[in-house]
């Protein structure tokens, strides 16, 4: 079970608290450290000291770490034009040495969107698709060859289709709970299908859908890697639970029931039961970036007995 690093930073981060939580996950032996991609704070939190870009922050954790991988849950396919978002995800590629991933949805919070002037189109899904097709035909077109798509909602005619990532395929992710469009576009483009605050049953449900969906575009289910992302609260006993739990202003029961909350044993516990269900990999939304030895409880205690 591969756990990865998932944060939030539009509830008030710097750069700075981004860099230290990267680092933290490199040094203890996590699998990859991933940022949403968000513009605006959500709940009764300030935000400060304001939203960081996913990909300048990327680009710049690409420099300073050196095994981790680095993604998005999820990019916002309203946020970015898809030629320039392939060209800004080639390059962190080429930046980290070929670490990247790219998490791509259709963009949901639409009170970001009023607060900094970016369009929200109804047709959000639909975008996504042709997105979908433009970034990943951009990067696998030949070096010296064009490519052109002429869609709906985009047009391009003889791009260059450069620069090219430094790995020979960038992972997509893509992820939700839609039971029809949304496994059908990850049987199409998806290297990994992600499950983001689903119960064991829901899992289950939706990897069973995204596995059929697949073997009816003509791939095995097993060609696609199948995760989960859940909020994390753990302690070494019911205070420190309790203790952070308030910290993140969330209720232990909830978390308990909702995400991966407890001690070390009681984590491993439920993991074991997302393993059980087809969960390979899982990604532990870190809500308060300043609780470094959080981080460390999990890497001794939980990864620990995972590996």
């Amino acid at each position: 079970m591969d756990l990865r690093i998932f944060t939030e930073p539009q509830q008030g981060a710097s750069y700075d608290t981004l860099l230290a939580v990267a680092k933290a996950t490199e040094d203890l032996g996590f699998d990859a450290f991933f940022r949403s991609d968000h513009y605006l704070h959500m709940g009764s939190v300030d935000g400060l000291p304001g939203p960081t870009d996913a990909w300048i922050t990327l680009a710049g954790l690409a420099r300073e770490t050196k095994r981790i991988r680095l993604g998005t849950l999820m990019t916002a396919g309203t946020f970015r034009l898809p030629g320039v978002l392939a060209i800004q995800v080639a390059g962190v590629d080429q930046m980290s040495g070929g670490r990247v991933e790219l998490g791509l949805g259709a963009g949901w919070f639409e009170e970001e969107h009023k607060a900094y002037g970016i369009p929200f189109p109804k047709e959000k899904f639909a975008r996504l698709e042709e997105q979908l097709a433009i970034v990943t035909g951009l990067w696998a077109t030949e070096v010296g060859q064009t490519f052109s798509h002429h869609g709906t909602y985009y047009d391009l005619t003889d791009s260059p289709a450069l620069p090219k990532p430094a790995q020979a395929k960038v992972p997509v992710l893509i992820g939700g709970h839609g039971a029809s469009r949304t496994p059908r576009l990850a049987a199409q483009y998806a290297d990994e299908f992600n499950m983001p605050f689903g119960s064991i049953e829901d899992s289950e449900r939706q990897f069973g859908r995204v596995r059929a969906a697949a073997e009816e575009a003509g791939r095995k289910g097993d060609d696609l890697i199948y995760s989960n992302a859940l909020v994390v609260c753990a302690g070494k006993d019911d205070a420190e639970v309790a203790r952070r739990a308030a910290a993140i202003g969330r209720e232990v029961d909830d978390l308990k029931a909702n995400g991966l909350a407890g001690s070390p044993a009681e984590i491993v516990d439920k993991i074991g039961r997302y393993t059980e269900v087809g969960a390979q990999r899982l990604y532990l939304q870190i809500l308060d970036l300043d609780d470094l030895d959080h981080l460390e409880l999990l890497s001794s205690q939980v990864q620990s007995q995972l590996s």
